[in-house]
């Protein structure tokens, strides 16, 4: 009997590629939905004998969605990142999670660069005014990258090509990392110093890091007030590292004079509107839901719905990683684990 695998989050694009390159050997199904808690009565009939689930990031695989997959075996997220899955409770259990660990380095990094020269260079302002035929300059002076110092929070693989790219604009760099690569930094010319001091000596800073319970708001209400009055803050990585309403008072408060954001808190919530009706949506995430909206009508916020990761380039990386992951498994030898 073929083992079933059922894949969330799928477009047209997604289900022709993994049909192609799995149904051969694999019974498969498709939900276009995340997989959440509150609907997981309506899916059931489709996923109660799925052995492998495919998922991408608005997914939340928690204790409750675990305990009613009796025949699950592995998770196969789309993405480098797993803080949507309930790691504990998959140790429990014996479910193994792999993930796509290197897909879009470069292509996260030059997003970053989209969204510092949109705020550098008031694009977005400008854009926005000449739809409507007007083409005066004032309020548009934007300022030059060269010379200045960008922060880069998390110098891992993504972070690396971040700092390949300030250098090609002329920028110095200052980097915080847990895990400091001495070697590269010496032959990249970039410092590695304590969050505190990149805080207040960066004209830029931009975060790489994963977000685990040691990272979860490392921008806060204590630290942001340490920020060099002006400095652009740029997140591409997730939402949850910065906390939201410490971000919108320095905003305010022009200690931070703009922010490119392609990941936001809570923004499942935005993705899945009818979740901010259900009695099981705790206060505090609605509460995040309506910061959200209050950044989306800032002129110093440029906000881009999580497409860092989304070129064709990448997306072909990831569904190749998949269907492999999802092969190894089967012939007893996974790839890309995550470490539980």
């Amino acid at each position: 009997m073929k083992k079933k695998v059922v894949f969330f989050e799928t477009d047209k694009e997604e289900k022709e590629y993994f049909r192609k390159s799995l149904r051969k050997d694999f019974s498969l199904a498709f939900i276009d939905a995340p997989l959440v808690e509150e609907d997981l009565d309506k899916y059931m009939s489709k996923i109660e004998e799925a052995e492998i689930l495919s998922i991408f990031v608005y997914s939340r695989i928690t204790e409750k969605v675990l305990k009613a997959l009796t025949s699950l075996k592995l998770i196969a997220t789309r993405s480098t990142g797993y803080d949507h899955i309930d790691l504990e409770a998959c140790k429990t259990k014996g479910i193994l999670i792999s993930n796509v660990p290197l897909y879009g380095e470069n292509t996260v990094a030059e997003h970053t660069f989209a969204l510092i020269l949109a705020l550098s260079r008031n694009v977005h302002k400008a854009y926005y005014r000449t739809i409507r035929e007007r083409f005066e300059l004032e309020g548009l002076q934007g300022f030059d990258l060269k010379d200045k110092t960008l922060g880069v929070i998390g110098a891992g693989h993504i972070g690396l090509h971040v700092i390949r790219m300030a250098k090609g604009f002329g920028m110095e760099v200052l980097a915080y990392d847990v895990q400091k690569q001495s070697f590269l930094a010496e032959i990249m010319d970039f410092r590695y110093v304590p969050l505190e001091f990149l805080l207040k000596n960066s004209d830029v800073i931009t975060l790489h890091a994963p977000l685990n319970d040691k990272t979860y708001h490392m921008i806060n209400k204590d630290n942001i007030k340490s920020v060099k009055k002006g400095t652009l803050l740029i997140n591409t990585a997730r939402g949850e590292l910065v906390d939201t309403e410490a971000l919108l008072l320095a905003l305010e408060e022009r200690t931070i004079s703009g922010a490119g954001l392609d990941v936001l808190e809570g923004e499942d919530l935005i993705q899945e509107e009818k979740r901010l009706f259900s009695p099981e949506v705790p206060q505090e995430s609605l509460q995040k839901v309506v910061r959200n909206h209050i950044l989306l009508h800032r002129e110093d916020v440029v906000i881009t719905p999580h497409i860092g990761f989304y070129s064709r380039e990448a997306i072909q990386r990831i569904r190749r990683t998949t269907v492999k992951n999802i092969r190894g498994y089967i012939r007893d030898n996974p790839r890309y684990l995550v470490d539980i």
